[in-house]
């Protein structure tokens, strides 16, 4: 199961690179987040909650009758990922966690009083919590969200989730681009965690870690391999 990252789509799977490779060894489960896609954009920051969002990764796996599934989410899709640790952990085979960490993250409050109205606003607060430049192609891509609806989804807390750490006794691969500010972050949740294994993307930053799916797949698919046996 495939989790996207904000302002994303499940489209970004396919246009990267990484479905038509582990669609040779797996079923992959894609969905587009709530306010991302062709998914509802409800413009309350309340129906955003962590919660909810496990809860419409869970409905997706009931609806395919899959009991248990692999979980790949990149960046907000980590965010779910650690949340299914705590609300669904019984649907979990493994976990693969990219730029994602369970560590409280105030970078967020920088969207209080961004209402989406303004893209320009929009895309300089989003490049100061990421610490990074967006691409003019990226740029492009975000603007063709409904941005009030991911201004509301932004304005989610996001608290430490340490607690978590302690529970998460399931396979985990974790990476991060070392270009990206929350690489120390990821790193250290790794060695923290009894099955887990840390992969480090030289030169990538926060947004390349998706794009760079020649360097995310082998590490990927080696996990998942081991995962089978």
């Amino acid at each position: 199961m495939l989790h996207h990252g904000f302002t994303s789509s499940l489209e970004a799977w396919r246009f990267f690179g990484f479905t038509s490779v582990l669609r040779q060894h797996y079923q992959v489960i894609m969905f587009d987040a709530l306010g991302h896609g062709q998914s509802d954009k409800p413009h309350d920051t309340a129906a955003y909650t962590q919660l909810q969002r496990c809860r419409d990764a869970v409905a997706v796996l009931d609806a395919l009758q899959i009991e248990r599934a692999h979980f790949f989410g990149y960046s907000l899709g980590g965010w779910v990922g650690y949340g299914l640790v705590r609300h669904a952990p019984q649907r979990l085979r493994s976990l693969i966690l990219g730029a994602a960490h369970p560590y409280e993250d105030r970078s967020w409050e920088g969207f209080h009083g961004i209402d989406g109205r303004d893209p320009e606003a929009f895309i300089a607060t989003f490049e100061a919590l990421l610490d990074e430049q967006i691409s003019p192609q990226v740029k492009m891509l975000i603007r063709a969200n409904d941005l009030v609806a991911l201004a509301a989804a932004a304005q989610q807390a996001r608290p430490s989730q340490q607690d978590l750490l302690a529970r998460m006794d399931l396979p985990c691969l974790l990476f991060c681009g070392d270009a990206d500010a929350r690489h120390a972050a990821v790193e250290r949740t790794a060695a923290l965690l009894p099955q887990a294994e840390f992969v480090s993307l030289p030169g990538v930053t926060h947004f390349g870690g998706l794009m760079q799916s020649a360097l995310v797949l082998p590490p990927v698919q080696s996990f998942l391999a081991r995962q089978h046996g």
